[in-house]
């Protein structure tokens, strides 16, 4: 959840597509899908998707809600994966949360929107779904704490720019030059497609000589990709100020803190899919009632803008303690297994 929210715009080439599947003799076979052809044509009767202006209210109505009144709620629900050298990646537990989001005018009378947002997430048993407060850790065998996401406030400003990176309470430094807002768009049909995707490469919060368990390093190397699909004819509806969102999103991320992974050669991977609507009904029922008992404070947007605005691996360095060393002082970390010899 870490973080999603700013914007690389690219053209967006879409080829033929096709699908491998695996037939009884192990050889790949080759199913051609035949999608609707795609439409260039990004200029509707309400929002004109080629211009900075209609990209700026086209992100504020999937993002939020345009009548900057209403909560739009937002849910994710995948798997997170270890990947290490030489060897297979590993399944190793289910993640599943959701985001309340509101939307404030801009200062001083701006054009734009101010984004408000909070948002909660679980770490499931990947067999029962069930949300798990403890994890045995298959690469150290050793049984650990899980802490789940909890970000409250992440907030930024939607306007007819590409938004800055996020700052992480000043970690990263990072300036994006003033760009026109042009979102990666494409159209199939009454289906418009949009891609975002961001890379961040900042100092860690979690730093190894404090942290030597819970730290992979000193920078943080993350990225976050978005693929949303949403009706063509809702975004361009001027009675509807939030459009119904579906889609995926994935991160690639450092090995978690609460891991205690410390230098061991590697990183995770989410995979989920998500979407947003107009009330929590669409909140995965186990999730919505742990929160409900654990994280009352989350079934709802915020009201204000605050600041400062962290990922879930700030809030860690600031809620949580460093866990303790063995008692020869060493960081227990995972040896890179040999590489398999070619044949």
């Amino acid at each position: 959840m870490e973080r999603r929210n700013f914007l690389v715009g690219g053209a967006a080439g879409v080829a033929a597509l096709s699908f491998g599947a695996q037939g009884a003799s192990g050889h790949i076979q080759k199913i051609a899908a035949t999608p609707p052809p795609l439409n260039r044509n990004l200029k509707g009767d309400f929002l004109d998707l080629t211009t900075p202006e209609g990209n700026r209210e086209a992100m504020a109505r999937f993002m939020g809600n345009t009548d900057m009144q209403s909560t739009k709620y937002g849910w994710f629900e995948g798997v997170v994966y270890g990947v290490r050298p030489n060897e297979k990646n590993r399944e190793l537990f289910g993640f599943s949360g959701f985001s309340c989001t509101k939307l404030l005018p801009n200062l001083d009378g701006a054009p734009g929107y101010r984004k408000i947002l909070r948002e909660v997430a679980f770490y499931t048993d990947l067999e029962t779904g069930n949300i798990i407060e403890e994890w045995t850790n298959p690469y150290l065998n050793e049984t650990v704490k899980v802490v789940p996401i909890a970000n409250d406030p992440f907030n930024f400003i939607i306007t007819g720019f590409v938004p800055q990176p996020p700052k992480y309470g000043g970690l990263n430094l990072e300036e994006a030059p003033e760009i026109p807002l042009h979102l990666d768009w494409s159209r199939r049909g009454d289906l418009l497609n949009l891609n975002q995707r961001v890379h961040l490469f900042y100092p860690a919060a979690l730093q190894p000589n404090k942290w030597p368990r819970e730290s992979n390093g000193p920078m943080n190397r993350v990225t976050e990709t978005f693929m949303y699909q949403i009706d063509w004819n809702e975004m361009q509806d001027p009675n509807v100020g939030a459009v119904k969102t579906n889609g995926s999103w994935s991160r690639i991320t450092p090995w978690l803190p609460w891991m205690l992974m410390g230098p061991t050669e590697g990183h995770c991977v989410y995979n989920t899919f998500m979407g947003s609507g107009s009330s929590l009904d669409i909140v995965n029922p186990k999730i919505l009632e742990y929160a409900e008992r654990h994280f009352p404070k989350y079934l709802k947007a915020p009201d204000v803008w605050e600041e400062p605005s962290l990922s879930s691996l700030e809030h860690y360095a600031l809620e949580q303690k460093p866990a303790p060393l063995p008692a020869d002082g060493e960081v227990p970390f995972a040896p890179t297994a040999d590489p398999m010899p070619f044949s």
